[in-house]
Order: structure tokens, then sequence, then C-alpha cells
């Protein structure tokens, strides 16, 4: 995940702004949207065995990428709504999982935290 440059940002927020949309844009609704926006990304991979999800990538690249833009936005939207700083919140998160989950205790293990 890279972080949105500051242009692109205002790009949505005035997106958003001359469509009036704010009214409709509480965090709520943002994390709702965010979740089926979510959902409807993982929508092409149901079904999929491991060996399958190169090929659906490959095949469908572009409205996957489409989805993807959706989360992105979404979250940003919701960011910016809750004076968020996303990269703070990513890095005060890796600090967290860090102790939750040791590497010299979780290094090839898929078991959450709490069974390590």
């Amino acid at each position: 995940m890279t972080h949105l440059p500051q242009e692109l940002v205002q790009r949505l927020l005035d997106f958003r702004a001359e469509r009036d949309w704010e009214q409709f844009h509480n965090a709520r609704s943002l994390a709702t949207a965010l979740s089926v926006e979510a959902s409807e990304l993982l929508e092409h991979f149901i079904w999929a065995k491991d060996h399958q999800v190169a090929g659906v990538v490959a095949e469908r690249r572009d409205e996957i990428e489409a989805e993807i833009a959706d989360v992105a936005i979404l979250l940003t939207y919701l960011c910016h709504d809750l004076a968020i700083d996303l990269s703070a919140a990513v890095s005060n998160k890796i600090d967290a999982n860090a102790l939750k989950y040791p590497a010299h205790k979780s290094r090839g293990r898929s078991e959450k935290y709490t069974r390590l």
C-alpha cells in the first residue's frame, strides 16, 4: 500500500464536495460502504482454488484494481473526516502487532497471538 499524495486526496475531496456528498458521509456510512467494497473485491476470488488465484487476477485485473480503488477512496474519506493520520495509525499497529506476535514465537505460524 502506498501513501496517497496530498494532491490526489484533494482531488477526492473536491470530487465529493462538487457533488455535495459530504452529507451522506458520516463514519458509520463510510465504514459500511468500505465493508461493502471490500466484499466486492473478495467476490472476484470466491470459489477459486489457491492455484487459480493468479489466473483470476490476470483475467480480472482491471475489475480488481477498480475495487481496490473504491476501498482506498472510502478509507481516504474516512481517515480525512475522522482526522486520522493513516501512516501513523499503520505504524502504531505494526508496533502493537510486534508485541503480540514476536518473531521468535510467530515465525511461520498462523495462530492468533493468544495461541502462540
